[in-house]
């Protein structure tokens, strides 16, 4: 900052200076100048003047004022190019100073964090923009996540992915946190880490899942995300309750905070951000069933990698044919997989169902000759469900599914066209805009 008051000042002194210099130019001259003859009148210019008697002008007197109208020009124009030089060597210089400051002041040093970063955190690059002031995530100190998940005790462990395992914590300030252990020995998992890690903190959504913060040790890496006390969405289908706590308008409202979601990555993200992994397990549920998306570790934003060159990934019978078949990836590819949750929410079917240790069979083979005949729909229907809504809505529905999960991406809506179909479907009470006649359970008072 001092440098900066040092330029200013020095712009006001030499400012003076050069007024000064102008006044002492002009007082010489006996003149008498009416308002016309002076193009500016300044207090200065005043008081020098009215020190002088006028009195009438002779032919010489004549002569020498116009010498004198001539040297106040000359004298207005220099002294005019001499300040706009001075303003714009202050512009220059106060630029100069600022992007030097900036550029030797760091966003975020490893005394802000309060720990030493590893050597295993130094190699992601993307990891170091995380700290950005813009960033929603936080580095967290190692042994703090051991204290709140009691030593990663096999009793808190919420769910098992691919990479590593879920847990469930506290934190110091008494908040509920789930917190994901990741082993990242591989490059694939270090490279699914470091995206999520990156993405998810700079993404913020009442449909996308929060992250509170991150951490690595050794070869493991952590993150930390808000609690969603209702689990994944396939837990609640396919596990032990089997969907019994998910009502019709439920699903909707589930199937409606999706598409919501998912129109914020394609439309709202800058770039647009492709998931490429959503799936019944991806969807997470508060206690009030709310959903959101999680698991961002294939996501890629759009313009940032190039797509053809990247490995087809995914989990089997959410990835759309063409990507399996062509490697060809666009938001369409999350729009067919979104179909195949919806379908999951209508049939209470999981995506791919085991028939032999060789023999698999997909929802969407099974489903689709059924789905658009509106005599045999009402019987392929989760048994949960069946017969607890008006058939519009369910051939309504349907009827998006089957959309959804064409062959041809072409065919496929944009997820913006499916969250306003979805909209209307969905009672007040809980986002949409159906006003039922029929009681509609509080959010407050739905059980698990």
């Amino acid at each position: 900052m001092r440098p900066l008051l040092l330029v200013i000042l020095l712009v006001h002194v030499l400012f003076i200076w050069n007024f000064q210099s102008f006044t002492v130019y002009v007082t010489p001259d006996p003149l008498v100048l009416s308002p016309a003859a002076s193009p500016i009148i300044t207090p200065l210019m005043i008081t020098s003047m009215a020190a002088l008697s006028p009195g009438p002008l002779t032919g010489s007197e004549e002569g020498h004022n116009m010498d004198s109208h001539q040297k106040l020009l000359l004298a207005l124009i220099a002294a005019s190019t001499a300040l706009g030089a001075i303003i714009i060597l202050t512009i220059l210089c106060c630029r100069i100073y600022s992007r030097k400051y900036h550029k030797n002041s760091p966003q975020c040093t490893d005394a802000e964090r309060g720990v030493a970063l590893t050597p295993f955190l130094d190699k992601f690059s993307s990891l170091k923009m995380v700290c950005q002031k813009e960033s929603l995530a936080s580095f967290m100190d190692y042994k703090i996540l051991e204290k709140a998940t009691s030593n990663f005790r096999e009793s808190n462990v919420l769910g098992e992915g691919g990479f590593g395992r879920v847990y469930k914590a506290k934190l110091e300030s008494n908040t509920p946190a789930a917190v994901k252990k990741l082993n990242c020995a591989g490059q694939d998992a270090e490279r699914e880490f470091e995206n999520e890690v990156e993405l998810l903190s700079k993404i913020q959504h009442s449909n996308i899942i929060s992250i509170l913060g991150y951490s690595v040790e050794g070869e493991m890496g952590f993150i930390v995300y808000e609690l969603m006390e209702n689990g994944c969405l396939e837990t609640q289908l396919h596990g032990p309750s089997r969907g019994s706590a998910l009502t019709w308008f439920i699903r909707m409202k589930i199937a409606l905070d999706i598409a919501r979601g998912l129109e914020y990555l394609h439309e709202h993200c800058k770039p647009q951000v492709i998931h490429r992994d959503l799936k019944s397990s991806n969807i997470l549920l508060d206690t009030n069933f709310n959903a959101k998306i999680s698991d961002f570790g294939l996501a890629i934003a759009d313009g940032t990698q190039s797509k053809n060159n990247m490995k087809p990934s995914g989990t089997l019978g959410y990835v759309a044919p063409e990507y399996i078949l062509d490697g060809k990836l666009t938001d369409k590819s999350d729009v067919y997989a979104f179909g195949v949750v919806l379908l999951e929410l209508l049939l209470g079917r999981k995506a791919v169902e085991k028939l032999a240790p060789a023999q698999c069979r997909s929802i969407v083979t099974w489903a689709m000759p059924q789905l658009i005949d509106r005599s045999k729909l009402p019987n392929i229907l989760d048994p949960v469900i069946k017969d607890t809504m008006d058939l519009k809505q369910l051939y309504q529905v349907a009827a998006i599914a089957v959309l959804c999960v064409q062959p041809e991406p072409s065919y496929r809506p944009l997820i913006t066209d499916v969250l306003h179909s979805l909209i209307p479907l969905v009672p007040v009470e809980l986002g949409g805009m159906l006003k039922v006649t029929a009681n509609v359970p509080p959010k407050d008072q739905i059980k698990d």
